[in-house]
């Protein structure tokens, strides 16, 4: 699909990554993010409130009437997505932002960059931490042949059939496999994986990542066993190999 006219400038989308919890947004954000901010009045977010939160910690004094904010959830109706493009047919930058991390990244950001891309718009991806990826990097595990799998069955039987199902792909491919939890429920999980995996095989449980509280760990599930572990409404990454 393409709408525009030859010639005629279009505004860029950027995808602008946010903190994974509350700390200050240039601990952990390069200063680009900030300059970018400063230039957009035009966004696409998850939750208006905690987004005009984020853009004025970033920059104080940046004007909040000035926004133009359009709001991407699972309640949005996609036939109006591409409207929230048009004003980059207009010349004008929009940025995506996300509740936490990387737009586009288990995030509906994603939807905007699909119809971005069928609209001829330039898609600029900013750097910016993504809790999937600190992950991977801290697990030990395989990092040149991993996959994501967003969330697990709610439940009980399907998703103890999906670990048993991821962890043999991860022994036969040799990959490591990542998943994630609705905080609240991390432990019920926990205790699934515990209860389901192989006692060899190696899980690690990263949560709280760029946070005081950082806790990351790596361990075989034989030594999990040990009490003492409390994720409890703390955001949470998986990550198993056999």
């Amino acid at each position: 699909m393409e709408d525009t006219k030859p010639g005629l400038v279009l505004g860029k989308v950027y995808l602008i990554p946010t903190t994974l919890g509350d700390n200050a947004p240039l601990e952990v954000l390069p200063i680009s993010i900030k300059r970018t901010i400063e230039n957009i009045d035009h966004y696409i977010v998850e939750n208006e409130k905690t987004a005009r939160r984020f853009i004025k910690k970033v920059s104080p004094s940046k004007p909040q009437p000035s926004l133009q904010i359009e709001t991407l959830n699972k309640y949005t109706d996609p036939a109006v997505i591409p409207s929230y493009l048009d004003p980059c047919i207009q010349g004008k930058n929009i940025g995506v932002l996300s509740e936490a991390g990387c737009p586009g990244i288990a995030d509906p950001g994603a939807d905007v960059v699909r119809v971005a891309h069928e609209r001829r718009i330039q898609v600029v991806p900013l750097v910016g931490p993504s809790s999937i990826l600190m992950a991977m990097m801290a697990s030990g595990m395989n990092g040149q042949n991993f996959a994501f799998n967003g969330y697990l069955p709610i439940d009980n039987t399907e998703r103890k059939s999906m670990i048993k199902q991821l962890e043999r792909l991860s022994r036969e491919k040799g990959q490591s496999q990542i998943f994630m939890e609705t905080p609240y429920r991390n432990n019920k999980l926990f205790q699934e994986l515990i209860k389901t995996l192989q006692k060899t095989t190696r899980l690690c449980i990263a949560a709280d990542i760029t946070l005081s509280t950082e806790f990351i760990r790596t361990k075989s599930v034989r030594e999990w066993k040990e009490p003492g572990t409390d994720l409890d409404k703390r955001p949470a990454i998986f990550i198993i190999q056999a």
